[in-house]
């Protein structure tokens, strides 16, 4: 999916990013069992804020820009509904 605004581009590959790293320290930290002074866990705390900013901004985008559903009334009144049976099983 290719994004018209850089920003949000930017934080896409910033997530996929921080994503991948968050779940390498959470493997090491597991597999080895060795924190120096919480070194571990303040990186993955500041991954994780990254993560949230990331995703704050990104949704935040998508509800500005992306397009209803089309479920509301007056969609749905538009809608041809004569020929509409649940029980066809896509046979006319």
């Amino acid at each position: 999916m290719a994004d018209s605004n850089s920003r949000i581009a930017w934080h896409r590959v910033q997530l996929k990013k921080n994503r991948a790293a968050l779940k390498k320290l959470e493997i090491a930290r597991f597999t080895t069992g060795h924190d120096r002074i919480g070194e571990t866990q303040k990186a993955i705390d500041e991954l994780s804020r990254k993560l949230a900013e990331s995703e704050k901004c990104i949704s935040a985008y998508e509800q500005q820009t992306r397009r209803p559903l089309g479920t509301d009334f007056r969609s749905l009144t538009n809608v041809s509904w004569g020929h509409w049976n649940a029980h066809t099983n896509g046979q006319r």
